[in-house]
């Protein structure tokens, strides 16, 4: 699992760059549309690792088949 969380750091960050370069405006159309496929590749990417934690969560979190449901908090202990 820390090789997708790697991963999914790296391609956040990348489209976080891509981004930049986009709103800049000052590219060609042509480069314009390879970064903005690349973008959508990332958010793919992103996308997916995300589901795949969410979904190891939910499984991390259930016994016996059954959801186990806790209060949530952001304390950070």
């Amino acid at each position: 699992m820390a090789r997708k969380s790697i991963h999914f750091e790296e391609s956040l960050a990348e489209l976080e760059r891509l981004v930049e370069r986009m709103e800049q405006g000052n590219l060609p159309l042509e480069e314009s549309l390879k970064l903005f496929e690349r973008g959508i590749q990332l958010t793919r990417t992103c996308q997916t690792a995300l589901k795949d934690a969410e979904q190891k969560v939910r499984i991390l979190l259930e016994e016996n088949g059954e959801p186990i449901l806790k209060p949530f908090t952001d304390d950070v202990q």
